[in-house]
């Protein structure tokens, strides 16, 4: 799998996808019976979100043992022969290694509470300052303070995330040889592909200082040089080891230049990354709570800016619009009401055709959409729960917290996948561990027989494979000041041919004019989410209408 522009990777959150035995949690056998419907898509690759021993106090990202399945999702025979099965139906796995932290659950911890010094190294434990105080001023990620107590030994633990998710000390050679381990294991099973959670936040400094403010605070554990030297070694000691290997990072707030230096593949750390920020410009002053309009000229403007300097830095892209922490994207930048096909296919036009890999999750080709809860209480996610609180401290209303999670909550794209329109949605027989609410409309049975999102990725699916100017070609971004439509160019320095992408993000008409070069060429329509086109092949004109969330995809001559 050397080749990633040509790689189409699906996320599967097992949870979420199929239950086989009716507890209403979805495991690994309901997977293996729902490969025939994954094989339709032709992706290459799967990657599963966390099924190891857990609490399950953050969804299975807070583990106890990183080497056995947790009973209710299955066992290793079962994982055995997923991988097994998938393989012979062409799909490599992707497991999702949670190396930042462990939940306190976990030996390590349980040990290190206990005493055991060789343990106690493996975490960040510092004393509370002079005056009493924690040892710094750090906000967990879920809220509330980093830091908390350490047992009876007058300590405190680092957890960024739930106090149930101790950081573990990347400092110390011994956590770093772990985490080796924990890859070659999976690498012993036949897996070829790791994603990294959060794996830009294990260069915190050995000496913590207070920090000043939010943005700030973030600087100090976030994208820091040594983490390049933590990847490298783990690279060598582990999956760079496979020439077939895939690997991506979730970077939390990383940088341009520090995304092209993980991903370079001189650089020997990681195939490529995640980076969030064009997910962010529906926030409001970097707070995820506030229910904005998202900027459309911010949303541009990011994504051309990681293309260019992606592709001048010979770094790669992970290209995603959802996944198992963001809402859908269908409800933040298209019309999931009056144009739910046409926004969804112009969505995943715009992001398909862009150079790097496309990820794609579970539900999203089937057009899924945020649940219609109506409660507070409809929610699981503990970032949400607390989200909520927090918002009502504040002094907001009952029902604007609500509003205000419901817009932006993990849980709204961790709904059970729709299979059919019955009151579980086809997922169990059981009941859910979470409430499916719009299934009679979205579901893979009504989507297969009639619907055209899922024809759609197939179509962009096979673009990539057998077109050139998608899967390496270079990016240029045109009509930078159009107020409803993202525009851009593929090209390969060898061919006089280019691949012309242009994707109205709104629900009424349009219009734009070409660069004048465009007159020059001739066009044939390669692909469009609209039954009929001003123009299937031919001369093109410099001026084109477009109409609500239309996608249009024309190759040059």
């Amino acid at each position: 799998m050397t080749d990633l522009g040509k790689k189409v990777i699906y996320q599967i959150y097992p949870k979420s996808f199929y239950d086989s035995d009716g507890d209403g949690i979805g495991d690994l056998r309901g997977i293996i019976e729902k490969i025939p419907y994954l094989t339709k898509l032709n992706i290459d690759m799967i990657w599963f979100n966390p099924f190891f021993i857990s609490p399950q106090n953050d969804n299975g990202y807070d583990i106890a043992d990183y080497y056995r399945i947790d009973p209710k999702f299955g066992t290793m025979a079962d994982f055995e022969e997923l991988t097994s099965k998938l393989k012979q139906a062409g799909i490599e796995v992707m497991l999702d290694m949670v190396l930042n932290h462990c939940s306190t659950q976990h030996p390590w911890f349980q040990k290190a509470l206990a005493g055991d010094q060789k343990y106690r190294k493996y975490f960040y434990l510092r004393k509370p300052k002079e005056n009493g105080d924690l040892p710094t001023n750090w906000q967990s990620k879920f809220g509330g303070p980093a830091w908390a107590k350490f047992g009876e030994a007058g300590l405190y633990y680092l957890h960024l995330y739930d106090p149930t998710q101790a950081d573990l000390d990347w400092h110390q050679p011994e956590v770093r040889k772990e985490a080796a381990q924990v890859v070659n294991f999976w690498r012993s099973k036949g897996v070829h592909g790791f994603r990294f959670d959060v794996i830009n936040v294990t260069g915190k400094s050995e000496t913590f200082i207070d920090s000043t403010d939010p943005v700030q605070e973030k600087s100090l554990y976030t994208d820091t040089p040594v983490v390049h030297d933590y990847l490298k070694e783990l690279n060598q000691n582990s999956f760079g080891q496979d020439p077939d290997s895939v690997t991506v990072g979730e970077m939390s707030s990383a940088n341009v230049q520090t995304s092209v230096e993980y991903t370079q593949p001189q650089a020997h750390e990681l195939s490529m990354i995640f980076t969030f920020h064009h997910l962010k410009v529906d926030y409001a002053h970097g707070d995820k709570w506030q229910t904005i309009p998202f900027d459309f000229s911010k949303l541009k403007q990011v994504l051309s800016e990681w293309q260019v300097a992606m592709d001048q830095g010979n770094g790669w892209n992970a290209l995603f619009w959802n996944n198992h922490d963001q809402p859908w994207a269908l409800n933040r930048f298209g019309d999931p009401v009056n144009f739910r096909e046409e926004s969804a296919t112009a969505l995943a036009t715009a992001l398909h055709l862009l150079r790097g890999t496309p990820f794609i999750y579970m539900g999203e080709e089937l057009g899924m959409v945020d649940p219609a809860y109506t409660s507070i209480d409809d929610y699981v996610d503990i970032e949400a729960l607390n989200a909520y609180q927090r918002l009502r401290a504040q002094g907001k209303s009952d029902q604007k917290a609500f509003l205000q999670v419901k817009a932006k909550s993990r849980d709204n794209s961790r709904v059970p996948m729709h299979w059919d329109a019955s009151l579980t949605a086809g997922f169990t027989t059981g009941k859910p561990w979470l409430a499916p609410t719009d299934q009679a409309q979205i579901n893979v049975k009504k989507e297969l027989s009639q619907g055209v999102i899922f024809a759609y990725y197939q179509k962009l699916i096979a673009l990539r494979k057998s077109n050139n100017l998608v899967s390496a070609g270079h990016f240029q971004q045109l009509l930078l000041d159009h107020p409803q439509v993202f525009a851009y160019e593929r090209w390969l320095a060898d061919q006089k041919q280019k691949l012309l992408v242009l994707v109205n993000f709104y629900g009424s008409s349009t219009t734009v004019t070409l660069p004048a070069e465009f007159s020059e060429h001739t066009a044939e329509l390669l692909l469009g989410n609209y039954p009929k086109h001003a123009l299937a092949h031919g001369q093109l004109p410099l001026k084109l209408a477009l109409q609500p969330y239309e996608a249009v995809v024309y190759q040059c001559e």
